[in-house]
């Protein structure tokens, strides 16, 4: 069998973005009939097919020969020990905290799209990750088709569940468990279609912006604003970008505002001047925060998964809660230590990063991270992982593949004498090049 992951690549992907459409049916039909499940009672449905999903395109990427033939490199198998290491450690320090093995486990779920982040990363030292991420994007839009189709329904015609929608009725859920995981979702498409080539396919970003409007989400709201910000941003001349960046932080506390309207929001508890989401964070901190190692180390990795919750309800465990903020949870399961090791690799891959969107995609990361445990909800984590891992694996100086002017030169040597010490070592240094795309 012969793999072509310029090729097949993207339909794996958008097959697995897909098994959202049937991985939460129990829950979709629940909301449908304005039945709020409980945690601890919920019926875990075609959850499954994703992890089956991951597997198949895992054991594609095994045997995609060209990854393994240079694109995978030492350093990032040592990144990948240290990081192991360290999340092993506090594995081992949650049991020593007396808690089930299950617990800790839960709160490895940050790791497990972690191999497309890999793939991905591969994929670009290959120079193919904008082939496969244009391509993935084009397939995108039937999935769009079918997620606006429900959202709409769902907008005029279901009970208001969670919040009542602009068009009537409740706040539209798409095929998933909850208005904020649709929305969430529906941001991330955003961004795809932002790194669009093909202005068609670019214009989609409008509807599921408009998707993510209709959700009531502040964060998928927020977050797609933010690609379109980055949009007109480059869109606009340099000499006249500073006309975007002065009023930007006022922009921001506007969106915000009106985001949090009930009109959008769907709900009469969203305005971000009352007692919220910070509030609650400074009691939960205040509570479970009691000496250095808990600073440092976290008070049990876990114990904010929404795993957990789903297993055994909430409260279930001593300092168990309910994590809205992947910063939160990064701070409760991998202590201080974590939380700022995570908020370096951000920033290290904004920088190191040769790809030429790379300040919307890193941003994005950093604010959907924000009030959403964002690893923790498919598809965005599997569509973002994939992403960051092709930002990252985009070097400023291509390692892998000759540009076109060096591949000219190479077919200009081949008719050079090699007897030149000049052009042998040219010669033998292109056709290194050559053996590793082998």
């Amino acid at each position: 069998m012969k793999i072509q992951v310029e090729k097949d690549l993207p339909m794996l992907l958008i097959v697995l973005v897909s098994v959202s459409a049937v991985a939460s049916l129990p829950q979709v039909d629940s909301a449908w009939n304005g039945v709020k499940e409980v945690y601890g009672e919920q019926d875990f449905g075609l959850r499954i097919l994703r992890e089956v999903m991951l597997a198949v395109i895992v054991a594609y990427a095994a045997l995609e020969r060209r990854f393994w033939n240079g694109a995978a490199s030492g350093s990032m198998f040592a990144f990948l020990a240290v990081v192991a290491s360290y999340a092993l450690f506090e594995v081992a320090y949650a049991l020593f905290l007396d808690l089930p093995l299950v617990v800790p486990l839960a709160g490895l779920r940050v790791f497990e799209y972690l191999p497309l982040a890999l793939i991905g990363y591969m994929t670009a030292r290959l120079g193919a990750a904008e082939q496969v991420v244009q391509k993935f994007t084009s397939l995108l839009r039937f999935y769009i088709v079918l997620q606006g189709g429900l959202a709409i329904a769902q907008a005029l015609w279901a009970p208001p569940l969670v919040g009542v929608s602009i068009l009537g009725g409740g706040r539209p859920f798409g095929t998933f468990v909850s208005p904020n995981l649709f929305g969430a979702a529906m941001s991330t498409c955003t961004l795809f279609f932002a790194l669009a080539e093909d202005p068609k396919v670019r214009k989609w970003m409008y509807a599921t912006t408009f998707l993510a409007l209709l959700s009531g989400s502040r964060t998928a709201l927020l977050s797609s604003f933010l690609v379109l910000f980055f949009q007109f941003y480059q869109a606009v001349r340099p000499r006249d970008r500073w006309a975007l960046v002065l009023p930007a932080p006022a922009l921001a506390v506007g969106a915000l505002l009106l985001a949090s309207s009930p009109l959008l929001s769907g709900r009469d508890d969203a305005d971000p001047t009352q007692d919220g989401r910070i509030a609650l964070w400074q009691r939960m901190l205040s509570n479970n925060i009691n000496d250095v190692p808990d600073l440092l180390f976290g008070w049990g990795l876990g114990l904010g998964s929404n795993t957990i919750n789903i297993l055994f309800g909430a409260e279930h465990f001593p300092g168990q809660f309910d994590s809205d903020s992947l910063y939160l949870f990064l701070l409760n399961g991998y202590g201080l230590i974590g939380l700022l090791a995570y908020l370096v690799f951000v920033r290290m891959s904004a920088r190191i990063s040769g790809h030429s969107r790379k300040g919307l995609v890193m941003t994005f990361i950093f604010v959907a991270g924000l009030p959403f445990n964002l690893w923790e909800y498919f598809p965005q984590n599997a569509m973002l992982m994939f992403l960051w891992g092709a930002v990252l694996g985009t070097a400023r100086k291509p390692h892998l593949l000759p540009s076109g002017a060096a591949r000219r030169r190479f077919d200009a040597l081949s008719l050079t004498p090699t007897h030149l010490p000049a052009g042998r070592r040219e010669f033998e240094s292109l056709s290194r090049w050559e053996r590793d795309l082998g």
